[in-house]
């Protein structure tokens, strides 16, 4: 097997990037080179897809913007891995629809996406190198194996916790509408918490932090903290049944929670990606707008109408290209509108008529169900 066929000799370089947390222009450029060309060696339906965009891949790379971009929903419509099945090592389900629909993003290997994982939620949410305590409320991956987002935060429960972390989602796991909050277990873990003198890390989905507020709200308390604690929220506002709005969110979770409001971190991220996108530490201070920052081996392209790059400022599509997503395809296509500015990138939500998605579908029905 020649180099350039070698997986193993990519992800080496690719994990030569994440453990330096540097990649410039140049650099960037010549690995997704290197693994676009893999990528189109090893995934029929990507090269396909690519030649009918009109890529020629025959000719060098010469700027990320040039790359084919699958739409997410393709997860939906095909196979896009550069592996045989058998050698799927573990796969997340891609959120369902109002049309009940999902897809597969599988890897070969795990590694690339754990050590990304790690590297960026250190440098953005656990820069004091503190051992938090984590109190889930998103899927809990024992019950959901292919919850992209309960592999996560079991991953960083495992490997950054103080060992005494839990989950607070139940119910049947082939059923968004069976899942249900454990307030009362919560309220009982963040009292064990301020007394072991424990400062928590409240990983959640956007409606479930809504469900978690409402229910502290008919109990008619509030749920302090421990000093130190943080807050990860992850996941769209707007609902099939119900909108919440940021400051409206953020400015009753500091009330009711008891932390800053630059304590509460948004993280902005796909089923389809293998990476995250973190608030700046520049623009927490503020509830809006905030400015999404990627890591060096992550990078968003903004296209217009026609799928042409549009300059700073200017809103259009969201484009990743993701060198973590070795085994399946580099380059993803949204429909999250979005401006590049100087620090990084600001959202704006959702493409008019786009379908419903992302980690907040699964608690929505938390809305309606507390315990």
């Amino acid at each position: 097997m020649s180099a350039a066929d070698d997986p193993r000799a990519l992800d080496a370089r690719i994990l030569a990037a994440v453990a330096a947390y540097k990649l410039d222009d140049d650099a960037f450029l010549a690995l997704a080179h290197d693994l676009l060309a893999y990528q189109l060696r090893r995934n029929t339906p990507y090269a396909n897809y690519a030649r009918a965009t009109g890529f020629d891949v025959s000719r060098p790379l010469l700027a990320v913007e040039e790359i084919p971009a699958v739409p997410a929903a393709a997860f939906k419509e095909a196979r896009l891995a550069t592996f045989p099945p058998e050698e799927t090592a573990a796969w997340f389900e891609t959120s369902g629809t109002t049309r009940g629909r999902s897809g597969r993003h599988e890897f070969q290997t795990t590694a690339l996406y754990e050590a990304a994982l790690l590297a960026s939620f250190d440098r953005m949410l656990l820069m004091d190198g503190a051992r938090l305590r984590y109190l889930n409320l998103v899927p809990d991956a024992r019950v959901r194996p292919h919850s992209s987002l309960g592999h996560m935060m079991a991953v960083v429960t495992r490997e950054r916790g103080d060992g005494a972390g839990a989950w607070y989602l139940h119910g049947d796991p082939g059923s968004a509408d069976e899942l249900v909050l454990d307030v009362e277990v919560l309220v009982r873990d963040v009292a064990r918490a301020r007394h072991d003198g424990a400062a928590v890390f409240l990983a959640t989905t956007a409606f479930a932090l809504v469900a978690l507020l409402d229910g502290l709200a008919e109990r008619g308390i509030d749920l302090p903290l421990p000093p130190g604690s943080r807050i990860m929220e992850t996941g769209g506002f707007k609902g099939r049944t119900r909108v919440v709005e940021r400051a409206t969110l953020y400015t009753e979770t500091s009330t009711r929670l008891g932390v800053p409001i630059e304590a509460i971190v948004a993280e902005y991220g796909m089923t389809e990606l293998s990476s995250q996108y973190y608030d700046s530490f520049a623009t927490r201070a503020r509830i809006e707008p905030r400015v999404k920052v990627a890591p060096p081996w992550l990078r968003a392209v903004v296209v217009d109408a026609e799928g042409r790059p549009v300059p700073k400022g200017v809103v259009g599509a969201i484009r990743h290209i993701d060198l973590a997503n070795r085994g399946s395809v580099i380059a993803i296509e949204t429909e999250d509108l979005g401006a590049l500015v100087d620090d990084g990138l600001v959202l704006l939500g959702r493409e008019q008529g786009a379908e419903l998605r992302g980690c907040s579908l699964d608690a929505e029905s938390l809305l309606a169900r507390r315990v």
